[in-house]
């Protein structure tokens, strides 16, 4: 799953993002300008945003989003003391909202609310066959045995569950797991990691449409 972080401060906006790779792909950035440009080149699953940008403001930002008809959901950042703000971001589409200084770990599973809502699920878990995967506490079971995997194992094979029946290309898959200026990636990673998870959870799960990418199918 991958996130957006809206924020300028800079100390906490590097540690809100460190924090949040742990369980995300994320992209940091500092203001709505920037944050245009990331968003005209990648899809996201969520959005936490700062109210207060330098230049264009984070509630200006929102409603240019949902101007357009994005419905991506968002999460709002705020001052303690900024009530008018929060209300007003809600009215605007907002999704959730945060005060400062907030948890780390509340904003993680505020977003993996937020995210489970919006992709049609109300439970955490997602089921096909005899696999289960948790994505909240990253643990895979087959016919109730846990099985190991590494984390970008787990991220390929949660983007593949979240779209059951659909064909993931090969960049979508990457756009999902790696963060924007990631140098890591290899020609052949997604096809090692693929291997991977046939390895450990069957052969027959994960499909291959030849040219197109890969699927999971009930």
């Amino acid at each position: 799953m991958r996130v957006l972080l809206v924020e300028d401060d800079s100390l906490l906006g590097k540690a809100t993002a460190e924090g949040l790779r742990m369980t995300f792909a994320v992209d940091w950035c500092t203001s709505a300008e920037d944050a245009k440009k990331y968003m005209a080149t990648s899809d996201y699953d969520a959005i936490t945003l700062d109210i207060n940008l330098p230049g264009q403001s984070g509630l200006s930002f929102l409603q240019d989003v949902r101007r357009h008809l994005n419905t991506v959901p968002v999460i709002l950042l705020t001052a303690r003391d900024a009530v008018q703000h929060r209300v007003e971001g809600l009215n605007l589409g907002a999704d959730d909202y945060l005060t400062k200084p907030f948890d780390l770990d509340e904003l993680t599973a505020r977003l993996y609310a937020l995210i489970r809502r919006s992709q049609g699920r109300t439970t955490p878990e997602l089921k096909v066959h005899d696999i289960t995967f948790y994505p909240e506490v990253k643990q895979v079971r087959k016919a109730g045995s846990i099985i190991n995997l590494s984390g970008r194992e787990l991220a390929v094979l949660e983007v593949l569950m979240s779209n059951i029946d659909r064909v993931i290309n090969k960049s979508q898959i990457e756009s999902h797991i790696y963060d924007w200026d990631n140098n890591d990636i290899e020609s052949n990673t997604i096809e090692v990691h693929i291997s991977g998870l046939r390895r450990k959870l069957g052969k027959e799960l994960i499909k291959t449409v030849r040219g197109v990418g890969y699927t999971i199918t009930q």
